[in-house]
Parts: C-alpha cells; sequence; structure tokens
C-alpha cells in the first residue's frame, strides 16, 4: 500500500490505545501525502504534546516533537526560514485550542502558510481523561464529575474570523477527511482540518460507550456532510467551508 512508505515501520505498533482515532487519521494523511507526492525533502511535520501530538514520530519525514502549546510558533519558524517547505502540523484540541490557542489565533491572523491537523476527541487522554477546550456542556469528564459548565472554543469562529482555510471532518467519514486534507495542503495561507475523534477509554466508556465501535457509529448519526462548499458549518455539519 502506498502510504506506508511514509511511515516508520520500526516504531509500530503505535502507543494509542485500542480504538483510539488517531491512528485513521495517520493512514489517510499518509494516503494523501503520497497522492501529492510529497516526501522528506520538502514536508516537515510539528507537533506539541499529547496522544495526537505523538504522530509525528511514526512517519518517515523531518519532525519536530515539540512543547506543550508551542506547536504553531515552532512550525511558523521554520516557514519563515524555508518558505519552499510543506509545514505540517498534527496535534489535539488540548494542545492547539487550549495551551497553544492564542498561537493558533495570531498564526491565523497572519495567514501563515501552515497546514494545521487538529485532532479534537474533546478530551485530555493522555493525562487521564480531563476536560478540553472542546469538551460539551454537560459531560462528565475526571474534572467535571457534575458536568461540563464551560462554554466550548469554537475553533471554525476563530479561524474563519480571519479568513483562513477551515474544513472539519471525522474519523467515520474517511473519504471527507482524505478530501479536506488535500484541500488543505494544496491551499496557500492557514488551512485548519479539525478532525472530530474517538477516545474509547479515557473518555468514552465514561459516557457509557462500550467500544470505538459505539463511538464511530456516533460519528455517523450525529454529522451530516454539507451541501457542498459552504462560508460556515453548522455544529452538526461536516465539509469545507470556502
Amino acid at each position: 500500500m502506498p502510504f506506508r512508505k511514509y511511515l516508520r515501520p520500526e516504531r509500530l505498533p503505535t502507543y494509542w490505545c485500542p480504538g483510539c482515532g488517531d491512528g485513521l487519521v495517520v493512514k489517510t494523511l499518509a494516503g494523501v501525502f503520497h497522492d501529492l507526492a510529497m516526501n522528506a525533502g520538502n514536508t516537515v511535520l510539528v507537533s506539541g504534546i499529547g496522544c495526537a501530538a505523538r504522530a509525528a514520530g511514526y512517519f518517515s519525514l523531518e519532525s519536530v516533537h515539540g512543547l506543550h502549546g508551542r506547536a504553531v510558533p515552532i512550525a511558523e519558524g521554520i516557514k519563515t526560514v524555508r518558505p519552499d517547505l510543506h509545514v505540517v502540523i498534527f496535534s489535539g484540541d488540548g494542545d492547539l485550542l487550549g495551551i497553544g490557542g492564542n498561537h493558533l489565533v495570531h498564526a491565523s491572523r497572519r495567514n501563515t502558510d501552515l497546514t494545521v491537523v487538529l485532532i479534537d476527541n474533546q478530551i485530555y487522554g493522555m493525562t487521564g481523561g480531563q476536560k478540553s477546550p472542546t469538551t460539551a456542556l454537560g459531560v462528565k469528564t475526571l474534572t467535571s464529575p457534575e458536568g461540563n459548565t464551560d462554554r466550548p472554543v469554537d475553533c471554525q469562529a476563530l479561524v474563519k474570523a480571519h479568513g483562513s482555510f477551515y474544513a472539519r471532518a471525522t474519523t467515520f467519514h474517511l473519504p471527507l477527511l482524505a478530501k479536506a486534507l488535500r484541500a488543505a495542503l494544496e491551499h496557500r495561507g492557514f488551512a485548519v482540518v479539525d478532525v472530530r475523534s474517538q477516545c474509547p477509554v479515557n473518555f468514552g466508556r465514561r459516557l457509557g460507550y462500550k467500544n470505538a465501535y459505539e463511538m464511530l457509529m456516533y460519528f455517523k448519526k450525529a454529522y451530516r456532510p454539507a451541501a457542498g462548499k459552504v462560508a460556515m458549518l453548522a455544529p452538526d455539519e461536516i465539509g469545507i467551508t470556502r
């Protein structure tokens, strides 16, 4: 399979929990890299800290596993010095929207030519299941046992406020995810692909899901493809905004 050449087989299997959605996104992104003829000579992968951020080490590309919340400024530094490179950020909602949220906003404002793959599982999975910036209202987590009372961050609103590229997909809708990733990588300017992903161990089971399959079936029912390119996606829509 062509995507395999973009991965480091000696580092497999991954450290992710069984059923984690991160592997699905990695495989899909590797396939898009192949389709666009991206390689170790023209592409750099950057991540912060967290479950999703570990993905950088599984790709056979130049990569930087940075500090928590600092993936965006590291990527901006690389792009400034080497504007000829494709610089791709792969990290999670806690890293990019919580601890690193300020960096994401200003990179969007500057329209830095970066592609951000944001894995949004609505939880800090690696540290035990604390609520994250995208945890929905009322959801019970390790740090919100009575239900989350904080409104979740609206990533789309933050990115689109500055006119940057935004797309949303899920780990169930993989053909759409591949299309969104390709469009983002071909876009010249700041681009975010917001991927709703499952964390069956430190999130799903607390919500009553028996396994990852049930969480994927939830994505299938909860999200509907938008009718073509739209200016803004509704909360239950997936697609590419214009």
